[in-house]
């Protein structure tokens, strides 16, 4: 949940950041790009951190990695903007291992019958944490301002960071203080990936899914603080309805495919739920209800969000004995390369047409393309 935090504050506190720094705040886009791009590497990586480190440990290092990049955000001076993009990667550097590791633990734990929703309510701490960034911090950043919203983030990650520590021992008693790490070694889960169709097909349609729904986080507070003229604290409050949502949505897909034994189906089913939420976001104009989009957002929000807990149990039981943290790994490498090119994308549509509504209609060919496929490769 707190990497999830870390990384949602630049997206949430981006008109009040960009004011400051004389940057305009679709550029967030950006910024989220780097952060992602630096998750990229290091969720290639992590299998072989897990394993050696155990992932208690490499989870605290990746909070602490996290807190320093957000305190970096609070102190950089306009003249020194390249330090954002330090900041940047390294929050991304740390949010990358964050879900191989709790995969490892939990594979471990959970009965096969019950993975999609357990793993979905693990799943749970991204949107909860995106919530809490756009309940909490614009109200911090109208008090102590948006760098003091900042430095409240990486307080917090320093807290979380000793919490953790009690828990170490036994959760990382499977750990090999002799297992190698290598670049070779850090490429060897791809090709296991690629190897077999299943987890190929998966990971490839969350590439599609993760650029969705990281535009979704990334976009939804400017667009409507800008295209619809939102104050900054409702946009924040439609961005938590949207993150709330997702925590319900990841759940309720959980469970969904449970029940009914068919993770695709209900693959398929988000992606084209998702796709008309975004059609209708870029259709949505400062003349609609504001319930009326709170409630869009967070009907967005439990289609475009709820799906990571469907596709990481789905990863996890097709996953060779005793490399499911290795599979994550390089499945996240392949899922947050459309993260990476998601929000830039978006940005660039953005500044072409001179609408954000043209970024949600890219999203929305990206998720129904997505289910269809899940379809079309399922048959």
């Amino acid at each position: 949940m707190y990497t999830s935090l870390a990384a949602a504050a630049g997206p949430v506190l981006a008109p009040e950041l960009g004011r400051d720094l004389g940057i305009a705040p679709k550029w967030v886009g950006v910024f989220i790009g780097l952060t992602y791009a630096g998750a990229m590497i290091a969720s290639l990586v992590s299998g072989g951190l897990i394993r050696r480190y155990g992932a208690i440990r490499v989870s605290q290092v990746c909070v602490a990695v996290c807190a320093t990049g957000i305190a970096i955000v609070a102190v950089v001076p306009p003249a020194a903007l390249p330090l954002l993009v330090v900041a940047a990667i390294g929050m991304g550097l740390g949010y990358g291992p964050i879900t191989p590791a709790s995969s490892h633990v939990l594979a471990r734990t959970t009965p096969a019958s019950r993975m999609s929703l357990v793993f979905s309510i693990k799943q749970t701490g991204v949107p909860a944490g995106t919530a809490l960034a756009g309940a909490l911090l614009p109200g911090l950043a109208l008090t102590l301002g948006w760098r003091g919203a900042c430095v409240g983030v990486a307080i917090v990650g320093i807290v979380v960071c000793a919490a953790a520590q009690s828990m170490r021992a036994p959760l990382d008693a499977d750990r090999r203080p002799d297992a190698p790490i290598s670049v070779a070694g850090a490429f060897a889960p791809l090709a296991i990936v690629f190897r077999h169709r299943a987890l190929t097909e998966l990971t490839l349609i969350s590439c599609a899914y993760a650029a969705v729904q990281v535009s979704l986080t990334t976009f939804l507070v400017v667009y409507l603080t800008e295209a619809l003229q939102w104050t900054l604290v409702s946009a924040g409050f439609a961005l938590t309805a949207a993150t709330v949502g997702g925590v319900v949505g990841r759940i309720g897909w959980g469970a969904l495919a449970d029940r009914t034994r068919s993770a695709r189906v209900v693959l398929a089913t988000i992606g084209l739920l998702a796709g008309t939420c975004a059609t209708l976001m870029a259709l949505a104009g400062p003349q609609w209800p504001v319930a009326t989009v709170v409630i869009l957002s967070a009907i967005f929000g439990a289609t475009a969000i709820g799906w990571n807990g469907v596709q990481l149990a789905e990863l996890a039981r097709q996953a060779p004995a005793g490399q499911v943290g290795l599979v994550t790994g390089a499945g996240g490498f392949v899922t947050f390369a459309g993260v990476v090119a998601g929000p830039p994308l978006f940005a660039a549509l953005a500044g072409i047409t001179g609408s954000y509504s043209s970024g949600f209609a890219l999203a929305a060919i990206a998720s129904i393309g997505g289910a269809l496929a899940i379809l079309t490769l399922r048959r």
